[in-house]
């Protein structure tokens, strides 16, 4: 399917690694100019260098998300060169302990990061949603924000963002600015954290892996088509959604 994307312009926040780097490949098959960032310089810089040989235009930068004026910078120094049609806040903390600092630590990257990015970004957007009749601002969840087994910061702000982009979608969709979630169970990726898990903590790791249905966790590249879609103009009607991609590993019913 052609999901209308070829010549597009789109920047994705931790976009060096994991889903995130699924994100900007799955971007620049599909005929997608892409920009990154991540705090590793030399990740930008080799990611940057696989995505050109893509045939796109691609840029990076070693960006620190919860410094927010930086990363305004970095987007609005990206957005000038190329333009926005599309944005991806893929950072993520992963801090699972209920004290403070770690709050502090996922409030700062996953809510904030996703906050300044639009911010820089919006003047961009609603040119693009002028344009084309279509731009889309896709956040990364979690399942974990929809269910508790004991307390812990990471699943309460993963369902702010959530909370966030609805809001989001009201406001600017008169602007021709969507903004969707994608919202993953369990993911393996070598040098992940449940590669980490599965390495230090062998029985944490096989009974999340029994909690799979599917008896398997999802691949970067199968979060990264869910997210690509929905920013896509063939999901040119979906806004406000939080897309559920975890194998049925949470027993909710999404109505």
């Amino acid at each position: 399917m052609d999901l209308g994307l070829k010549g597009k312009n789109a920047i994705v926040l931790g976009g060096t690694r994991g889903i995130g780097r699924a994100i900007a490949a799955t971007l620049a098959g599909e005929g997608a100019n892409v920009a990154v960032c991540a705090r590793n310089a030399d990740q930008v810089a080799a990611t940057v260098t696989e995505l050109k040989a893509s045939g796109i235009r691609a840029s990076g930068g070693p960006v620190d998300v919860t410094d927010g004026a930086a990363l305004k910078a970095w987007i609005e120094t990206a957005a000038k060169e190329f333009g926005v049609d599309l944005l991806f806040a893929n950072a993520g903390a992963m801090a699972q302990g209920a004290d403070a600092a770690s709050w502090e630590q996922n409030f700062r990257l996953d809510v904030l990061g996703a906050v300044h990015a639009f911010d820089a970004a919006r003047p961009f957007l609603e040119a693009s949603g002028e344009k084309s009749g279509d731009a889309a601002f896709v956040i990364i969840s979690s399942i974990s924000a929809a269910q508790a087994d004991l307390a812990s910061s990471y699943g309460p702000i993963k369902a702010a963002l959530i909370h966030m982009a609805k809001g989001l979608a009201r406001q600017y969709a008169k602007k021709k600015i969507r903004v969707n979630v994608v919202s993953p169970g369990t993911v393996y990726f070598k040098g992940g954290v449940w590669n980490m898990i599965e390495q230090n903590m062998p029985e944490r790791y096989n009974d999340a892996m029994k909690r799979n249905p599917t008896g398997r966790m999802a691949t970067p590249q199968e979060i990264a088509s869910a997210a690509v879609f929905l920013a896509s103009p063939v999901s040119g009607f979906t806004t406000g959604s939080n897309l559920v991609v975890d194998g049925a590993i949470s027993n909710r019913v999404n109505f």
